[in-house]
């Protein structure tokens, strides 16, 4: 019984280990879509828009809320047991990461869509919003789940 609560202190390691790689991956996918875009631009003699690195840093954000998660498993109680805290930081890992790729695939896509037609960058922010909050979901329900 002991080692199945100590196992449970890796959950607050996993939590933040695959949201960070799931921030990387997206940060990769959305940075790569940006330099398209701005090679694209370069060869029509457009100016490059600058703004596209907001698409690239969207998936940060997901790192922060894996620390946020961190610390709520650190903190939790100590009634919750060790496998419920490895669940939740496993689970909870994954799904924001999983998030934060995603959401700089779809980054990527608006890089190369605004760097086009100069047009639409409040709609394709609102798409990576949408994104995000399946991570902040994850984050809130599963701290509600720890009290």
């Amino acid at each position: 019984m002991e080692f199945l609560n100590s196992i449970g202190d890796t959950g607050f390691v996993l939590v933040l280990f695959a949201a960070a790689v799931g921030s990387a991956f997206g940060t990769m996918a959305a940075g790569m879509g940006a330099l398209g875009a701005w090679k694209k631009c370069y060869q029509q003699n457009k100016t490059a828009p600058f703004i596209l690195v907001t698409f690239v840093g969207a998936p940060l954000s997901q790192t922060i809320y894996g620390m946020i998660l961190m610390n709520a498993l650190i903190a939790a109680p100590s009634t919750v047991s060790g496998i419920v805290k490895l669940t939740v930081g496993l689970a909870g890992g994954i799904a924001m990461g999983l998030s934060a790729w995603l959401q700089g695939r779809a980054g990527a896509m608006a890089s190369d869509a605004l760097a086009e037609t100069q047009k639409g960058f409040g709609n394709y922010m609102m798409v990576l919003g949408i994104i995000e909050t399946v991570a902040l979901f994850v984050m809130v329900f599963l701290m509600t789940g720890l009290k």
